[in-house]
Parts: C-alpha cells; structure tokens; sequence
C-alpha cells in the first residue's frame, strides 16, 4: 500500500524568515542563549538559524565545544512540536559531519532521543532515525544504541512504523547487529524480518536481507534463521529483478549454509539452479557469494553430484577479471572433484 511521505513543512503560523540571525563571532554563543530563552517564539527562530549555520562543519565543531547539544538535548522532550522538530533537523544534520558524529555520541544524544521513538509527529520520528542510523555507522555510535537498550523497540517499530522510517531502522540494525545480537533475537528480529523479504519496497527488501546476512555471521544467528525457516525464502529472493537484493540474500545464505540445517534446507529449497544462473551471469554482482554458497552445498553428497554435471560453468570463472572470483571459483572446484 502507498504511504503519504513525511512532510518536513512547519505549521502555517511559523515564518522561518523572520529568524533574527546573528553574526560575527557572538553568532553562535548568542544563539545559545537563545535555545534557553524562555520564550517559545525565540526558540523557534533560533533552532531555524541554527540549522542553516550547522552545514558548514566549522560551525558544527564551533557549536559542541560551546555546549549546544546539551541544550538541543533538553529541547528534545519540549511540549511544542515545532522545537521538537527543529531540534531533531539540527541534531540531523549535525550528524552528517564527522565531528558532529563524534561529539553527538560523546554528549550522549543517543540516550536522549530514545523518548521520541513514540512521538507523534512523523517527521520528528523520522530525524531521530536518521539520527541513530548516521551515528550507528561508526563502532562507537553501534555501541551506543545497544548500550541504550534500543535493539527491542526498534525491532518491534518495523511492525508499525512508515515505510521511510523502515528503511532506516534497518539500516541502523544492520550496523548495531554486526556487534551483537542476541537481544534482536530475543525480540523476535527473524521473524519480523522473514515478513519484510516480501515488502513492496526494493529498499526495504535489499536492507532486510542485509540485516538477515549480518544476524546470518553470527552462530546464533545460523541457528535462528534455520529455525524460523528463513532460508527457503532467501532462495526465493536470488530470482529478484533487483541486484542489490539478491548480492544481499545470497550473502545471508552463504553465512547461514555453514551449518548442517542450513545446507539442507538449501537443498530441499532447490537453490542449486538460482544460484549456478547467478554464476553464469558475468554481470552478476551476486557471482562471488554464489559460488561460496555452491561451495557449501558441494560438501554435500547429493550437491556434489548435481554440481559436478556443471563443473564448466565453474571452470569459465577461472579466466574472470576478478581474482577473488578466480580463488573462489578454484577452491568450487577442487570441493565438487574430491571422492570419498
């Protein structure tokens, strides 16, 4: 079903123009004092200032050594939705600066913006995720919202959040689960995320099987998307019309096959002939983790013997351009010749 997309629009009785902007050295020192002003008039206008300054990233480093995210944090909880909002676009777009990354980490945003999971404001909970995703992408920032506790509600928010906000969840967990994941486990992560392989949305699709291939690298991982019955569906997915998806879902098998179950229920899926055409095809940007994941099925007495009536197809990704497809081709190989 199509979503509405989220409106970053302000109320009609907000005029961003009438922002009183200061400049100079006290530009953003008076700024500051501005976001603690009492009126919510002042405020407004100061976060609308404040977010234009904050794409230069010499203002953003000027800003967390003043201490404006220790007065963007207590705007967060503010009854008017208009500063939430605002803050939240601040906070954003700090974001998207290395030092802005560091210091909202180290001045513990993340924390902070855990109360706005439930806002009812759709952009305000669209900037926070935007937020945790850009934070998540360095280890720090993973650590972080693990440490927050944030794993279970964000896996229960797929369940029900806005197909944009979705999109970033997942690309929050996939940075946070690389870490760890026996909390997303707990919360039920595969089984939301099986549900999600037949969304609509190539997005959505393509970052829940990446979410999948990183819960995959894990040993408990293996043996819940074995359990949840996960994989039939990922061999499902090696036919979609979108590369990225099925880079994604044959990387998520290939983690997941290392386990006895796994490489049986590849086979009673019948992933052999998706995966040998991904092979095939020269293009492929999935050929590599294809043929890692035939490799697996290889070891396998049955797969052995299917595979071996397409040992030219293997023998063709000798003379590739990619050498890591030549080594794995090689190791395919040896694996389908070995007799008992």
């Amino acid at each position: 079903m199509a979503q509405p997309r989220i409106s970053a629009y302000l109320p009609p009785d907000i005029d961003p123009t009438k922002a009183a902007l200061a400049f100079g050295r006290r530009a953003l020192p008076k700024l500051n004092e501005e976001l603690q002003s009492p009126e919510l008039l002042t405020q407004q206008r100061a976060l609308m200032a404040l977010c234009d300054l904050v794409h230069d990233p010499e203002k953003v480093y000027q800003a967390i050594a003043l201490g404006f995210v220790d007065s963007l944090k207590t705007l967060l909880v503010h009854q008017d939705q208009t500063v939430r909002q605002k803050t939240t676009e601040v906070l954003s777009i700090m974001a998207l600066h290395s030092i802005g990354r560091e210091g909202l980490i180290r001045s513990g945003v993340i924390s902070a913006l855990a109360g706005l999971l439930d806002d009812p404001v759709d952009i305000c909970r669209k900037n926070t995720h935007q937020i945790f995703d850009m934070l998540a992408k360095l280890p720090q920032g993973a650590g972080g919202v693990l440490q927050a506790g944030l794993i279970p509600p964000l896996v229960l928010k797929l369940k029900t959040e806005l197909d944009e906000i979705q999109e970033l969840i997942l690309g929050t967990l996939s940075n946070c689960l690389r870490v760890e994941v026996s909390e997303a486990l707990a919360a039920g992560a595969v089984t939301v995320l099986k549900e999600m392989l037949s969304h609509p949305s190539t997005a959505i699709r393509s970052k829940a099987t990446w979410v999948l291939l990183e819960i995959s690298s894990h040993a408990e991982g293996k043996i819940a998307v074995c359990k949840e019955e996960v994989i039939p569906v990922l061999v499902s997915l090696l036919e979609d019309t979108q590369p990225e998806v099925q880079v994604n879902s044959t990387g998520a098998l290939m983690f997941a096959l290392v386990t006895p179950q796994g490489r049986s229920s590849a086979m009673g899926a019948e992933a052999i002939p998706p995966l040998l055409t991904l092979v095939a095809e020269e293009t492929s940007k999935a050929r590599l983790n294809a043929i890692k994941t035939l490799t697996l099925l290889a070891e396998l007495p049955e797969g052995r013997q299917t595979l071996l009536d397409h040992r030219d197809t293997f023998l063709r990704c000798l003379d590739d351009p990619s050498e890591a497809v030549q080594r794995a081709a090689d190791i395919a190989i040896t694996v389908i010749d070995w007799k008992p």
